[in-house]
C-alpha cells in the first residue's frame, strides 16, 4: 500500500483573538503545500479552533494518527512544532510512537535535523517555551477571572447555573452579568423543600419530579440528559441558592473559608458564589453575589446539616443485613462493627452475628464476633429513638430547658481565645525556637476552634426546634417499614451507636 503524507494545521481559540494571520489554517495549509510542490500527493488533517494542550479533544489528529498506525503515512509536515503539541511530554510520547511508527515530523519554522541529538535537543527547547506560554497564559486568565469573582458579585461566565439564565445589568457604575431566576427555579426550590424534610432521601426528590413529569434534564456531553442523584447532591450543597444571613454567614466562617464581604452583606436576600475547591489546593472563597438566592437560609442549612451527616454514615442500601448498618462502632477500638448472616449446614435455617473490623488491624481489637445479638440491639435502639422523640417533645413544650451543650461549646471557645491572646501577647519577646513552637500552638488552637464553631453553630439550628411529626409517626408503624426504610430514619436520629460484650450499648443521638 502507498503511503501519502500528511499536513496537520491547527488554530486554537487565543491565536484568532491575537489577530495572528500568519497562523490562520489557511496560512498554515498554503505554506505546507508549497512547501512539498506541485503534484505531491498529501492529505490535509485540520483542527480549527482547538487548544494545543492535549490531543485528546483534536479529533483530526486522533483520525491522522489512526491513519499513521495503519500504515497510510509517511511522513506529517507542520507550521510549527507548537501546531503538533505545546505539551513536551505528550509530544515526546506522540514522536516515540511515530518513531516506531516509522513516520517522521517536519516542522517548517524550525530548520534543523531531528535525526541529529543536537535538532533533537534544539527542538525539545522550543516545545518546553511553548509549553510554558500555554501555561502562562492560562495562569494569567486564572488571576483575571479571581481579581473580577473578588471585586464584584457579578456572575464571571463559564457554565450557566441550573436554575438561573445570565442578564447584563449595571450595578454599581459597571456593567456585568447577573443571574436571575429562570424557568428551572421551581425545581431548585422543590427539591430543597423535599430533602430537608428528616425522612427523605435523594431518591425521594428524583421520585417526585418524575411522577409529576416536571422536565429535570441537563445538558451533557451527549446531549441533553435526565439528572440522576449526583446531580441533585451537588445541586443540594451549593451556596449559589441560598438568601445568605448573619446564620450562613457564621457556618462558612466556622468551616475557614475566607469570606470577603463583612457581615452586613449578607442581606438574607443575595445568594453566594464559592471560588475554589478544597481537593485542588485552591484558595477557598465567598462573594456574596448581585443575584437573589431561591432558599431561605434555615431550609438551606437544614439540608447541608443532613448532607454532612449522611457523608459521615456510609449507605449500604445495597445489601443491608440491619438497619443499623454504618452506625455501629465497637466501644473499644473505635472502628466499625459490620453486621454477618450465616446459614447452617442444611442451609434451612439463617442467623445473624456481630464481627469487629478492627479485628483485623495490626493493633487488633479483643475479639472478632460479639455475643451482642442484632435483634437484642437492633429493640434497644428502637425503645431508645422513641424515648428521644418524646423527649424532644416535652422539651419542645417547656421551651425553657437551657442547650448545656452549646454552653460547654462556648466555654471551650473562651478558653481558646484567652489561651491565643496570651500566646500573642509572647510571641513578641520569643527567639526562634519559641516562637516557631508559639506558631504551631496558635494554629493548632484556631483548627480546634473552627472544628468549635462549627459545631456550636449545628447545635444551635438545632436546639432552636426540631419536627418530631416525620420521625414519630414513622416510628409507631415501625414493624411495617422496609430495613431501608428504617435505615434512613436512624440515620437521620442516630450519630453513633458504640457497642461491645462488657459495656453494652451506648447511643449517641444527632438530633
Amino acid at each position: 500500500m502507498s503511503k501519502t503524507t500528511a499536513i496537520y494545521v491547527r488554530r486554537s481559540v487565543s491565536d484568532a483573538d491575537k489577530g495572528n494571520n500568519s497562523l490562520s489554517i489557511a496560512a498554515q495549509r498554503e505554506e505546507c503545500i508549497r512547501f512539498l510542490g506541485e503534484g505531491a500527493d498529501f492529505r490535509i488533517y485540520c483542527d480549527d479552533g482547538k487548544s494545543g494542550k492535549d490531543i485528546e479533544h483534536r479529533p483530526a489528529f486522533q483520525e491522522m494518527m489512526t491513519d499513521a498506525r495503519n500504515g497510510e503515512i509517511s511522513r506529517i509536515i507542520v507550521k510549527k512544532y507548537d501546531r503538533f503539541s505545546r505539551n513536551m511530554r505528550e509530544y515526546l510520547n506522540i514522536t516515540d510512537t511515530l518513531d516506531k511508527l516509522g513516520v517522521s515530523v517536519i516542522s517548517l519554522s524550525e530548520p534543523f535535523n531531528t535525526e541529529t541529538k543536537e535538532g533533537r535537543m534544539m527542538r525539545n527547547n522550543l516545545l518546553n517555551f511553548a509549553e510554558f506560554e500555554r501555561e502562562t497564559i492560562a495562569a494569567r486568565v486564572a488571576d483575571a477571572y479571581n481579581t473580577k469573582a473578588r471585586e464584584t458579585g457579578f456572575y464571571q461566565g463559564g457554565k450557566v447555573y441550573y436554575g438561573y439564565v445570565p442578564e447584563r445589568r449595571t450595578i454599581n457604575g459597571k456593567t456585568g452579568s447577573v443571574l436571575v431566576p429562570g424557568d428551572r427555579a421551581h425545581v431548585i426550590t422543590k427539591a430543597f423543600e423535599i430533602y430537608k424534610e428528616p425522612t427523605t432521601s435523594l431518591k425521594d426528590v428524583l421520585s417526585y419530579f418524575r411522577q409529576n413529569g416536571i422536565d429535570i434534564s441537563v445538558e451533557s456531553k451527549n446531549g441533553r440528559s435526565n439528572m440522576d442523584r449526583s446531580h441533585i447532591s451537588r445541586l443540594l450543597e451549593s451556596p449559589l441558592y441560598v438568601r445568605a444571613d448573619a446564620e450562613v454567614y457564621r457556618y462558612f466562617s466556622s468551616m475557614g473559608v475566607e469570606i470577603l464581604d463583612d457581615i452586613e452583606a449578607y442581606d438574607g436576600v443575595h445568594g453566594l458564589f464559592l471560588h475554589g475547591k478544597h481537593h485542588s489546593g485552591a484558595p477557598v472563597y465567598v462573594k456574596v453575589g448581585y443575584h437573589e438566592g431561591l432558599v431561605d437560609a434555615q431550609t438551606w442549612l437544614a439540608v447541608q446539616d443532613k448532607k454532612a451527616h449522611n457523608k459521615r454514615i456510609p449507605n449500604n442500601s445495597s445489601a443491608l443485613h440491619s438497619w443499623l448498618v454504618g452506625l455501629l462502632k465497637c466501644s473499644y477500638c473505635g472502628y466499625s462493627i459490620s453486621v454477618a448472616y450465616n446459614w447452617n449446614k442444611a442451609h434451612t435455617k439463617q442467623w445473624r452475628y456481630f464481627f469487629d473490623t478492627g479485628f483485623y488491624r495490626a493493633d487488633s481489637c479483643v475479639k472478632r464476633t460479639l455475643k451482642l445479638r442484632p435483634d437484642e440491639v437492633e429493640q434497644a435502639v428502637f425503645e431508645a429513638m422513641n424515648e428521644r422523640i418524646k423527649t424532644l417533645e416535652i422539651a419542645k413544650k417547656k421551651r425553657s430547658k437551657p442547650d448545656t451543650e452549646a454552653n460547654r461549646i462556648n466555654g471551650e471557645l473562651a478558653r481558646i481565645d484567652d489561651e491565643i491572646r496570651k500566646l500573642m501577647d509572647k510571641l513578641a519577646n520569643a527567639d526562634t525556637v519559641l516562637f516557631d513552637y508559639i506558631q504551631e500552638r496558635i494554629n493548632a488552637l484556631h483548627k480546634q476552634k473552627s472544628e468549635l464553631e462549627q459545631k456550636l453553630q449545628k447545635q444551635q439550628r438545632k436546639h432552636k426546634e426540631i419536627d418530631t411529626k416525620p420521625l414519630s409517626e414513622p416510628l409507631k408503624r415501625w414493624s411495617e417499614l422496609s430495613v431501608q426504610e428504617k435505615h434512613e430514619i436512624a440515620l437521620t436520629m442516630i450519630e453513633v451507636v458504640t457497642i461491645s460484650d462488657e459495656t453494652g450499648i451506648d447511643i449517641k443521638f444527632s438530633i
